[in-house]
């Protein structure tokens, strides 16, 4: 039986890739088994791969060489063009792919063919009662495969209305299948060009240009971590973020808790410039028009939070599903765009994630920085790993050609025609983009370290100059120089069980997830200063206290600057208070679900009065102290006036990600608190502010004064455990001043023998009392031999620096 050229695309299942492609097959799948389920996926129909090669073997094209006026099979023609290519010779293989694409182009399709297609487009208009406009895209048989990801080798095309322009938007998809990025991949890949056919999907057009669209993981790209749904917006059409063109929102989802009733699960949300959007262009040849976006477009997310939750459980379904159909886990990488006319979502392509998906989890693999060097930019960092090499800054694809392997690509941004140098980069450098660009994701596909929207990376590098690429942290760092860096590779099958549990020391949340693969136990110190610092980045009373502030901006310069600096930074949001709050929950959240339902115990803030002058507006509010490591800080601060409505924002951030996110595995922890009475007024202010004790819910103090040790049971009467700060309590005991004077450093550390007998004194009482003791000072990570000693005296846990778990687990192993 013959198969047809035209399928009605709801008529398809993932069974039919070899007639439409994985992203054609896809689409039917879902809605057919989807839509029931509330996943909206617009509608439309599919020009097969058997319509592609009846027109690949009908289409007569005049041969290139040879006979003048001889004309041989499209087929025959491609065979002939692409005889002996070296996808190495730049050069030859822009002339042979356009050769191949205009032959494609120039050539009629089938009568019978054509007569189909329009048929097929005839009866969609009768469906919407009017001229239908369409989108057009490409799916090859080979695509969205295990293994190999040929998403974003052919094109699409939006806005395609009548008949004409239809069969025209045809043949480009087609000639699309050899574009030279598509002809260097599967020759890399192995496939062969003649065996590979190629589908069209013809799709109702979703309005995004009147709304928003972007792209959704079932995972986090970078690190492979399982548990979240990250979403990317935008304005208008979602082309510019694949393009890397802008940098657009972007909201991480817990999976654990989406449908659960009363919870928001969004545990991340940070806002992009989004400065341009991409809309349609009426009139002439042109579909698309790229105009910049209005200053509230900029200042405003683009997803309220019914939207973000309801993408995320369309995301969950469809990985659900494929993972049922495929029987192995498949995370999926998820177009969605928002119809301007009617204010639906829809989902427009969904396709599996091939690079995570076959990573081996129980291999960690971590690089360290040995040597510091002069930083030359930053941004967004993909991949976490490090690399060296010259800068080669190219910033048009048809200089490509001058590139070397091994050269650090710079430039302002990559689209699919780069592919061809991209995989012989040592890193690559963008000036634009966030993390779901083309930059990015072909970077992890090839395992090569990458940072993207640095702004600068152009014009703070020069053609030829060595430098180190750093990727091993959420921010991507471009350092002068080849500096010295360490490769440690570990099976995590192979580390031992040890009875001691082994937790984490987490400062910065972006590097959560990765590190959530490491052997642990959870989280036994979160410092919510890396949060304020970096995220949020402006003293709390300033936000509290900004309409007073604003009032003072006319005779007061430099409260003129303060309230400039807080209005930039919060992007004129009216609410500063949530400002706060919302930023130090979502980084909290995103530590604690990188572990969950593991522990994470979250330290209040512990900045001291010094470091707090450091944020924005901070030099209204700290005094000037001498010796601030024993002054204003840790509990002494949040039942004082002059703090206590900044500490109410740390125990609200704490509550929505505890009762509005779910994350209930957060307990929380004071710092420096000197006297008993002290932790009973930061409890009683606790309650007050809404987190009442109940049973999950734990208080922890920090033992870190030798009073905590001398009063150990008056401060566990109310406590529900200690967690030892060695690094304070051995300057607290020896009366060192860890920020001091380098003279007087070297007298003591944490093996000193009357600070380990005071850790030696508050293990046995809160063992005793069946109280949590654990330890999060730096001393375990620093010294195996001072770990030993913990062990030895019955210690519950210790919380260590990442990259001190596994050879401190290994050493213990040895000494059972």
């Amino acid at each position: 039986m013959t198969k047809p050229f035209i399928r009605e695309m709801r008529s398809l299942t993932i069974k039919d890739v070899p007639e439409a492609g994985g992203k054609n097959a896809s689409l039917g799948e879902m809605l057919k088994v989807l839509t029931p389920k509330g996943v909206n996926i617009p509608d439309g129909f599919v020009i097969t791969a058997t319509a592609y090669r009846h027109f690949m073997a009908e289409g007569k094209v005049e041969r290139e060489k040879g006979r003048k006026g001889e004309k041989i099979t499209l087929k025959q023609f491609i065979k002939e063009a692409l005889k002996g290519l070296n996808t190495k010779d730049i050069k030859d293989l822009e002339k042979r792919g356009k050769i191949v694409r205009e032959a494609i182009k120039s050539t009629e399709l089938p009568k019978d063919l054509q007569r189909q297609i329009i048929a097929y487009y005839q009866k969609m208009e009768k469906q919407y009662f009017s001229n239908v406009d369409v989108a057009v895209r490409s799916s090859a048989t080979a695509e969205d495969l295990p293994g190999a990801s040929f998403a974003g080798q052919q094109e699409t095309y939006l806005n395609v209305e009548g008949e004409e322009d239809l069969l025209v938007a045809v043949r480009k998809c087609i000639a699309s299948l050899f574009t030279d990025r598509a002809i260097s991949y599967r020759e890399d890949k192995g496939f062969d060009h003649l065996k590979i056919a190629l589908s069209v999907g013809v799709q109702k057009m979703v309005r995004a240009d009147k709304a928003s669209s972007g792209v959704m993981f079932t995972l986090d790209t970078e690190s492979g971590f399982k548990n979240i749904v990250l979403v990317t917006a935008t304005w208008g059409l979602g082309e510019l973020i694949v393009q890397g063109e802008i940098i657009p929102d972007e909201y991480i989802v817990c999976k654990s808790f989406l449908g659960q009733k009363d919870l928001i699960p969004i545990i991340s949300k940070k806002h992009g410039s989004k400065d341009r959007k991409m809309i349609y262009a009426f009139g002439g040849n042109k579909s698309t028009k790229v105009i910049e976006t209005t200053s509230k477009e900029r200042r405003s997310y683009v997803l309220s939070n019914n939207e973000i939750l309801t993408l995320s459980k369309w995301a969950a379904l469809i990985e659900d599903h494929y993972t049922r159909v495929r029987k192995t886990w498949t995370p999926m990488d998820i177009e969605w765009a928002k119809d301007g006319k009617t204010g639906k979502l829809y989902i427009v392509q969904a396709r599996p994630e091939t690079v995570q998906a076959g990573r081996d989890f129980s291999k960690i693999k971590e690089f360290e920085m040995l040597g510091k060097g002069k930083l030359l930019c930053k941004g967004t960092s993909v991949g976490s790993q490090i690399a060296t090499g010259k800068v080669n800054i190219i910033l048009d694809a048809k200089r490509i050609g001058l590139f070397k392997p091994g050269e650090v690509l710079v430039t302002d941004m990559t689209d699919p025609d780069w592919e061809p140098i991209m995989k012989i980069a040592s890193a690559i450098v963008t000036d634009k983009g966030g993390r779901t660009s083309h930059a990015a994701i072909v970077s992890r596909e090839l395992g090569i370290p990458c940072i993207v929207g640095t702004e600068n990376a152009t014009k703070k590098t020069k053609t030829g100059q060595t430098v180190t690429v750093d990727t091993t942290g959420s921010e991507g760092y471009v350092y002068d120089g080849a500096l010295k860096f360490k490769i440690v590779e570990h099976d995590v099958k192979r580390i031992p069980k040890i009875k001691t549990k082994i937790m984490m020391n987490i400062a910065t949340p972006d590097t959560a997830f990765e590190k959530s693969f490491l052997p642990n136990s959870g989280v036994g110190l979160a410092r919510e200063e890396f949060i304020i610092a970096s995220d949020i980045g402006i003293h709390p009373m300033a936000l509290l206290e900004f309409k007073g502030l604003e009032k003072k901006v006319r005779r007061d310069p430099k409260i003129r600057k303060i309230v400039n600096e807080i209005e930039r930074k919060t992007l004129g949001f009216k609410d500063k208070k949530a400002y706060y709050v919302n930023n130090l929950a979502y980084g909290i959240a995103k530590i604690a679900a990188a572990f969950y339902p593991k522990d994470i115990i979250v330290r209040f803030s512990d900045f001291k009065t010094n470091e707090y002058r450091q944020l924005i507006g901070g030099e209204l509010y700290e005094p000037y102290e001498e010796n601030p490591m024993i002054g204003w800080r840790g509990a002494s601060r949040y039942y004082h006036p002059a703090f206590a409505p900044a500490f109410a924002l740390e125990v609200r951030a704490i509550k929505k990600v505890r009762e509005e996110m779910g994350l209930t595995n957060v307990q929380v922890m004071v710092p420096v608190c000197r006297t008993v009475d002290e932790g009973k007024k930061v409890i009683g202010l606790i309650g007050k502010y809404g987190l009442k004790k109940h049973k999950g819910f734990k208080i922890y103090v920090m033992c870190e004064i030798p009073s905590n040790v001398i009063l150990a049971d008056e401060f566990l009467d109310i406590f529900d455990g200690m967690s030892i700060g060695s690094n304070d309590l051995t300057q607290m005991t020896l009366g060192l001043d860890r920020d001091g004077n380098e003279r007087i450093k070297g007298i003591g550390n944490e093996k000193n023998e009357a600070v380990k007998t005071l850790i030696s004194q508050v293990i046995k009482r809160c063992n005793a009392r069946k109280k949590y003791i654990g330890i999060c000072g730096q001393a375990p990570s620093d010294y195996p031999d001072f770990a030993q000693f913990l062990v030895d005296e019955g210690i519950q846990s210790m919380s260590l620096n990442p990259d001190s778990v596994v050879k401190t687990i290994l050493y213990l192993a040895k000494r059972k």
